[in-house]
Parts: structure tokens; C-alpha cells; sequence
């Protein structure tokens, strides 16, 4: 698990625009970097609209949202134009983000046990550093802890 203080791993991913995005690209600007299982299902419509909704505060408090999951960039753009997101949707098939962010792993579901996401999100500084961990978080209190930070940092 990363840390406070720990530098964020750099990646490179596809976006939902089919252009390769770094997260070293918004050096100099805080990140909301959100993980999530799956696009347009329940749970990850209510955090990424939660983040849709207020980011207008987020981009007042000098941040940017990235989303993240396995689904292919033509699901993502599909997903982001029918939900209006203002902020990019990143897609990891290969799991290689989530396993640098410590979020793949095992999930159970109906008593199934499966390897995926676990919903979590960072906070990163203008620094490229982790400034805030949130492992295993319900899309709601997602919404509230990083607004919330982001607004009394």
C-alpha cells in the first residue's frame, strides 16, 4: 500500500480520447486519481457523477480528476459522453496502475471470489507525492473525503 509522503508511481495509459496520458503530465497541479471497477455500473456511476458534480469546487481547489479501471477507452468514451464527465477516464486492462496503487486484488461478490479493482482514490500534490490514501471506499464518502481535503489543505 502506498503512503502519505510516498512518491506516486508514473504511468502511462489510454484515454477515453485513444491518447496516452501520463500522471506525470499534471506535474504542478493536484490530482484526484480515482480507481473503480467498472464503468456504467452502479456504484461507479454515483462516485465518478460525485466527482462530475463537484468539480467545479475541485478545479477551484487546483485539482484535476483522473479516472481509472480495466474497461477498453471506447467503452470509457462511450460511458463519459453519456454522463458528461469534464475530466479524463484512463483505461488499465492490464491492471499495471492498479497494481503500482496497490488496488487490484481479490474482491468477492455473491461468495465469488475474483481478482479486480478495489474502489479506492489518491490524492497527489503538485509535487508528483501521494497526499492522501483512501483503500477500499464507498463511492459517496469518496466524493465527501476528497472534496474535503482538497478544500482544507
Amino acid at each position: 500500500m502506498l503512503n502519505v509522503g510516498d512518491v506516486a508511481p508514473d504511468f502511462e495509459l489510454l484515454s477515453d480520447e485513444g491518447q496516452p496520458v501520463k500522471l506525470s503530465d499534471f506535474r504542478g497541479r493536484r490530482v484526484v486519481l480515482f480507481f473503480y471497477p467498472k464503468a456504467a455500473t452502479p456504484g461507479c456511476t454515483t462516485q465518478a457523477c460525485g466527482f462530475r458534480d463537484n468539480y467545479p469546487a475541485i478545479e477551484a481547489n487546483g485539482a484535476v480528476v483522473l479516472g481509472v479501471s480495466p474497461d477498453a477507452p471506447e467503452k470509457l468514451a462511450k460511458w463519459r459522453a453519456e454522463e458528461g464527465f469534464p475530466y479524463l477516464l484512463l483505461s488499465d486492462p492490464e491492471h499495471q496502475a492498479a497494481e503500482a496503487y496497490a488496488v487490484w486484488g481479490e474482491r468477492k461478490l455473491y461468495g465469488r471470489a475474483y481478482m479486480g479493482i478495489i474502489r479506492s482514490h489518491f490524492i497527489i500534490d503538485t509535487d508528483g507525492k501521494i497526499a492522501d490514501t483512501q483503500y477500499k471506499i464507498s463511492p459517496k464518502k469518496s466524493i465527501e473525503r476528497a472534496v474535503k481535503f482538497l478544500g482544507s489543505d
